[in-house]
């Protein structure tokens, strides 16, 4: 399908194309193309070689891990994002599944022509180190929350990071359902389920993807979030990517950080994997 303009404007807010010359963002979207696909739709297979560097433009996109009979969801992307940038910078196999949760637009920008953009303009490569880097420190994050923390410490500490990206510190909407949120977490739906039981003793009530906090001080003192593990970042109008989300980095009740320079908004569900 052929590439919109729009389209191309889109991609143009995304921090790791944004400071591109017209010259040079016309070479590394050289040979895109544009993708339409159902939910359900499953974009690329862990171990398969990658060609493209996808770019979520509409939907949602499910990244997944396996072993034997076991899946676990690793991330959760809402437009605009790109995934899979290592494996496209890398020449390497994927190490995860990509499936779309809802009806999505994918881009699809050339592996090749991108590697040679970061090899012949600086700016551009560091762009690309600077989200790889960002993508780091998320994943640290994400070790350091399931490795410290129990059941019902990680599930107060999303419900306070959604709190603090939708702006609402009473009530939120779980963006993806409650299996996907289980393995999001790292634990069953069951534990979740029981999860959410024991976390009405602090003022959650669930009724379906709606979420009512009413004690949202009693939730914080139970999660005790820390600036090393949570990313508390409310939500813009602007995509930022990894790397603007970690510089943005602060807690439930704390002020913001200032922006980066160049930087009018902060989206913390745009981003790059």
């Amino acid at each position: 399908m052929s590439i919109r303009q729009t389209d191309l404007d889109r991609i143009r807010t995304l921090p790791l194309f944004a400071d591109m010359t017209p010259s040079v963002f016309r070479d590394a979207t050289a040979g895109a193309f544009l993708q339409r696909f159902p939910a359900g739709t499953t974009l690329l297979m862990e171990g398969d070689p990658v060609d493209f560097l996808y770019v979520l433009l509409d939907g949602a996109v499910e990244l997944q891990g396996s072993w034997k009979e076991k899946e676990a969801v690793l991330a959760v992307l809402r437009p605009v994002s790109t995934f899979i940038l290592a494996a496209v910078m890398l020449e390497a196999p994927a190490l995860m599944s990509a499936r779309t949760l809802e009806r999505s637009e994918v881009l699809m920008l050339s592996g090749e022509a991108l590697r040679r953009t970061t090899r012949q303009d600086p700016a551009f490569g560091f762009a690309v180190v600077q989200e790889l880097a960002g993508c780091y420190r998320g994943v640290v994050r994400m070790v350091k929350a399931h490795k410290l923390r129990g059941c019902l410490e990680r599930v107060a500490n999303y419900l306070l990071a959604q709190s603090a990206r939708q702006g609402d510190p009473h009530h939120i909407v779980l963006p993806y359902g409650k299996r996907v949120l289980a393995s999001l977490l790292g634990m069953t739906p069951e534990n979740l389920s029981r999860a959410f039981a024991q976390l009405a003793d602090y003022g959650v009530q669930v009724r379906g993807p709606e979420i009512h906090l009413a004690r949202p001080r009693a939730l914080e003192r139970l999660a005790r979030p820390s600036p090393l593990i949570d990313n508390h970042v409310k939500a813009g109008p602007l995509p930022i990517g990894r790397a603007g989300t970690e510089s943005l980095t602060t807690t439930p009740g704390a002020p913001p950080p200032p922006a980066p320079s160049g930087v009018s908004g902060v989206s913390a569900a745009p981003r790059t994997v």
